[in-house]
């Protein structure tokens, strides 16, 4: 099996697949599929913190805090301090952005139905998501610099 062709299917698949969806949620509902990301995991969680974000979306703190940013501007989300911990806010929902991604969620869906379970069967469809899931798992969370390569021998 060639390890790099996997890999280059996989990287190419989830960009193309990312760029179909996000032009169509910007042409039917104005909004990115970065921010509907982000949208989602505040609406999962009711409130959250910008670093239970990153960590949902395996991104940086930093890149979640200019994401929450972005959607703070459109009217979308709020931040207020967070109670115990003067250093972080909690992020939460505001009525446009609930109403964002009522709109916003079945257009995904409708993506999504046609992009992966439209091509696929149902048994291959399953197949991926666990292959997908064993792989995440198996995958660190930040990871380092990578396998420790094997030492030469020196005479």
């Amino acid at each position: 099996m060639d390890l790099r062709q996997v890999f280059d299917d996989l990287v190419r698949f989830e960009t193309d697949l990312w760029n179909g969806i996000d032009a169509r949620l910007r042409q039917e509902c104005d909004v990115t599929l970065g921010g509907l990301n982000v949208m989602l995991v505040v609406e999962r969680a009711g409130s959250c913190r910008v670093n239970d974000i990153a960590a949902a979306l395996s991104i940086t703190v930093g890149g979640a805090s200019q994401a929450v940013d972005r959607l703070e501007k459109l009217g979308h989300c709020t931040r207020r301090p967070h109670p115990a911990d003067r250093r972080s806010s909690i992020v939460e929902l505001t009525a446009a952005g609930r109403e964002s991604v009522a709109q916003a969620g079945p257009v995904f869906d409708r993506e999504l139905a046609a992009r992966l379970a439209g091509p696929l069967p149902d048994s291959a469809l399953g197949h991926l998501a666990s292959a997908l899931a064993v792989l995440r798992a198996a995958t660190p969370a930040h990871p380092g610099p990578g396998p420790t390569p094997l030492k030469k021998e020196t005479r």
